[in-house]
């Protein structure tokens, strides 16, 4: 998820201050990236959806716009895409920018129920759960962190009882998407080049990233690919980039078939319901509404939910496909009783871990200009707006709790050069929604101040959540609670990473910035010693910080097992002519950003329709 810190945060401040100043210098980073970044020319057209299709696929995300490209490679299949929200913009091409994207309109701005587990230093008690509401869904708004997984997620899938999903089989769907634009990874077998994903370090960083990676091997552990044969290790952060732009899913698989007959995309549409005959227990089309008009629109073959783990459970529970019992509290006939929306699943770190540094490397917004940094961006393709949020570096480590094989970690470390208010307390405090009172005790005493931080967080959480609905108004918000930390192991594992990070951060290559850990303690946990293992577990519970992985909500398993809803060729049981195709379909959370494994399941699920359609 990145710590929320924009290096062009001086420069966007500009914007919204003096007026429109630097959208030119912005547009022309676009015009002068051409196609590969954001071309007015190459923007996927919205039209006017057909009565009928062969096949409808609902999102336009991480997972849809893969499906949607591979699916029209077949040239006597029609397609229709519908996304809810609008196409990317100026502001989305910059990686820099991305947490700016959150809070506007390109973004769902989901929150979590209250809870007394987690999320306490935030505003209500509840965590922020930014999604993308845009073409290219999340991957818009993401830190564009390529992480695949760990080879033993995709070997327990199979375990469970989905045949083809081990390692070896799921590993040739990554290598085909990807364009890995990294020298060192050029003749890796684990890499592939040529797909439509860009997959690049970022060509901007500070030295604070090499001093993370040099510590963790002074600690033990390998500076190694962890996206190759073992991921236990540290790395430079490799990144969805393409030239120094976010290379979204919908740049990378949709504008490049944009012109194809047999595509539609329809945006600003907003699926209400899939339409499925009550008798025959089929899927026949999807309910959408466009502009306030309530629409139709048939499928001949399939109707595909790509909608993500929050938005594709609801869409099942409002056509009458969940748990029966809910579906009757919420006034929905049940067509077909299944746990969907049950398993949710995520990623859940601990924010807020800081070191202050006495030289000048680190991310300071008063630091950059806005106009040379933004022309630097403009002709070089290059310089601080290039970096992937503000995050850089990425390790996978093993607490006392990990498999004992070293091979499958249990925490991943996200490395920022920069702090919770490394922007003057202007964008990072509101997307987290922090409380007043712990951002001006903790965090306002150091703005502008030299600084680093890492961020634990846990790959496997023990808990799980639920998606569910509000009301059967599909306007209505679904309520979303992943209970975090209400089981203990899960805080004792980050309890015991963040030790870890401690170990990195003094280690012998940070000495030559003066690093050291900022010790103002959180105000509801000063009563404890500060780092004792009991005010480690208080800061774990309070700044409780989602890295946007939701998934599980729509889980994968054979008919035999009771908590799931699709088959492991992603249908749903007892309905015909229904896939899930997204995070929503993860039996387990794989180990590490999602972003990559959603594209997976994208190319695979593609597959299987292809071959269901072609070899009858």
């Amino acid at each position: 998820m990145g710590i929320h810190v924009l290096l062009a945060s001086s420069a966007l401040k500009t914007v919204s201050v003096t007026g429109l100043w630097l959208i030119p210098l912005l547009l022309g980073a676009f015009t002068y990236h051409n196609y590969n970044s954001y071309d007015p020319e190459a923007k996927v057209l919205d039209k006017e959806p057909r009565r009928e299709y062969d096949f409808i696929v609902v999102g336009g995300g991480s997972a849809g716009a893969v499906v949607a490209n591979r699916l029209t490679e077949i040239s006597n299949w029609n397609v229709l895409l519908l996304e809810t929200g609008p196409d990317e913009n100026e502001i989305t091409d910059v990686p820099s920018l991305a947490g700016y994207l959150q809070l506007t309109k390109l973004d769902w701005q989901y929150k979590t129920e209250p809870t007394q587990y987690a999320c306490l230093g935030f505003k209500k008690q509840r965590c922020s759960w930014p999604r993308g509401k845009v073409l290219g869904g999340s991957s818009v708004l993401n830190y564009m962190i390529y992480v695949r997984g760990n080879r033993l997620d995709f070997d327990q899938w199979e375990s469970f009882g989905n045949p083809g999903w081990s390692y070896e089989e799921v590993l040739p769907y990554f290598i085909k998407s990807e364009d890995n634009r990294n020298p060192y990874l050029a003749h890796s077998k684990y890499h592939g080049r040529g797909g439509y994903l860009t997959v690049q370090e970022a060509p901007w960083r500070t030295p604070l990233v090499a001093a993370f990676v040099e510590s963790g091997v002074e600690i033990g552990y390998e500076n190694r690919d962890i996206n190759g044969e073992i991921q236990t290790g540290f790395m430079i952060a490799q990144g969805t980039i393409r030239r120094g732009s976010r290379c979204s899913t919908a740049k990378a698989f949709l504008r490049p078939v944009r012109t194809r007959k047999n595509l539609d995309v329809s945006l600003n549409s907003q699926a209400t319901r899939v339409l499925i005959n009550p008798l025959t227990r089929k899927a026949y089309g999807v309910e959408y509404f466009k502009k306030g008009v309530k629409r139709v629109v048939y499928a001949r073959k399939e109707v595909i939910l790509s909608a993500g783990a929050i938005n594709s459970p609801q869409l099942l529970m409002l056509s009458g496909i969940g748990p029966k019992d809910h579906l009757k509290e919420v006034g929905i006939r049940v067509l077909k009783d299944l746990p969907v929306g049950q398993n949710l699943q995520d990623h859940v770190g601990v924010g807020g871990l800081t070191f202050l540094v006495d030289k000048p490397v680190a991310i300071v917004q008063n630091r950059f200009q806005a106009f040379p940094v933004t022309m630097n961006y403009v002709v070089n393709e290059r310089g601080p707006m290039t970096t992937l949020g503000g995050l850089e570096g990425i390790a996978f480590v093993n607490t006392k709790y990990a498999n004992k094989s070293g091979l499958w970690p249990d925490i991943q470390f996200h490395m920022a050069p920069a702090s919770f208010s490394s922007d003057n307390g202007q964008i990072v405090r509101k997307i987290l929604g922090l409380t007043d009172e712990v951002y001006d005790t903790v965090y306002k005493p150091i703005a502008n101040k030299d600084a680093w931080t890492i961020m634990p967080l846990l790959l496997r959480p023990n808990t799980r959540g639920y998606v569910r609905l509000k009301t059967s108004n599909p306007f209505d918000y679904p309520v979303m609670n992943p209970r975090y930390h209400e089981d203990q192991l899960d805080v004792n594992r980050l309890v015991e990473g963040i030790k870890i990070a401690l170990q990195v951060a003094n280690g012998t290559p940070f000495k030559q910035f003066g690093s050291r850990l900022y010790t103002k303690p959180l105000p509801n946990c000063k009563q404890h010693e500060f780092m004792s293992d009991a005010y480690i577990e208080c800061q774990v519970r309070t700044i409780s910080m989602t890295i946007y992985h939701q998934s599980g909500t729509a889980k994968m398993g054979p008919s035999w097992d009771p908590e799931a809803v699709v088959d492991p060729r992603l249908r749903v049981h007892g309905i015909e002519g229904l896939r899930v195709i997204d995070a929503s379909i993860m039996p387990t959370i794989v180990s590490g950003n999602t972003n990559a494994a959603v594209i997976m399941i994208g190319e695979k699920g593609s597959d299987m329709i292809k071959q269901d359609w072609l070899n009858r």
